[in-house]
Order: C-alpha cells, then structure tokens, then sequence
C-alpha cells in the first residue's frame, strides 16, 4: 500500500511496480497533518489487506533553521506531523503483527540523528524523539529499524535506484564521484 499527497505519483508508482509483475501495489492518498489520519488509514489498510507485516515509517522534514529561532507553535505543528503521526499510525497497526508473531517497522529519519545537521535544528530535535521511541518500542514484540540517510545532491542525482539486475559491490563509486 503506497501512500502519500500526490495521488499522480502514487498512481504513476503503482503502476510502474504492478507492471512488473511481481505483486499488486494499491496507494491511498493521505496527509499526516489530518488529525484522524492514522485511524482512516490503519482501517483502510485492514479492509484491503487485512493488516500489515512490514511498515515503512517516512516523513518530510520541517525548513532548516537555527535551534535559537525554533518557535513554540512551529516545533509542536511538525511534532504532530513528524512524530505523533508515526507513533499514532504504527501503534494501530503493530497489534496485528505482534499477534501473528512476526512484523517489521522501518521508520526512515536522518542522518542527523547520529550526528545533528547545522541549520536543521527543528528536524535534528524531532527525528532525535523518533530515535527514542523506536528504540523502545523494539522491546514490544517486532523487529524495528531506522534509516539514516546522509545527504545528497539531487542535481547531480546521487541516488540510486534499485535494480532488477545484480551488481559487483562498489560498481556505483567506479562510475560516479564522490558527492562533495
């Protein structure tokens, strides 16, 4: 079940994926920022599919920033985007997996939990509660992980896409420099 805002790319994304053959992808437009999202789609995702086994967790970010301009209103709006979403929507799905013995929650974050980003305080403090939380809850029944993506230069697309066919380790860095 794909989700996001765009419904073109959703359809357009699905439609790529069901193309080749290898499962069925649906997609539901959503927006984290409705208050009864996680109920609306954690039912929605029960009536198509009966639950979920691997949930991927991703959020945009808020604007970069200095942490001594971090307004009050601000932080609390992008905690509800950004954390209290993830939480509400996996604590309403998880029960289903722990039920069947076997689950998984991916939850895609920064790089600048390891190590803050200058500029991006609002997202350093929030992904941070993120980090917390998914620690903990990898002591509730399931597996969870965190992506840290470090980052990159889209002009010069330093982002690989996954390909069907294999490839020798480190093919990517012999054909391309390093990013700056």
């Amino acid at each position: 079940m794909l989700t996001g805002r765009d419904a073109n790319v959703l359809q357009d994304t699905a439609a790529q994926i069901n193309a080749r053959g290898a499962g069925q992808a649906e997609w539901v437009t959503v927006g984290l920022s409705a208050p009864d999202f996680a109920a609306k789609l954690a039912d929605h995702v029960r009536a198509q599919m009966g639950g979920v086994d691997i949930l991927v967790n991703n959020t945009g970010g808020p604007k970069p920033g200095a942490a001594r301009d971090i307004e009050v209103a601000e932080l609390m709006a992008q905690a509800q985007a950004m954390v209290a979403s993830v939480i509400d929507l996996t604590g309403r799905l998880i029960p289903d997996m722990c039920a069947q013995g076997w689950g998984r929650v991916l939850t895609v974050a920064s790089s600048g939990i390891e190590q803050p980003i200058p500029n991006l305080a609002l997202p350093n403090t929030l992904r941070g509660a993120l980090a917390g939380w998914n620690k903990t809850l990898a002591s509730e029944g399931v597996t969870c992980n965190m992506l840290l993506p470090d980052r990159f230069n889209r002009r010069h697309r330093w982002i690989h896409r996954v390909r069907d066919t294999p490839r020798k380790p480190a093919d990517d860095r012999r054909q391309h420099p390093s990013p700056p």
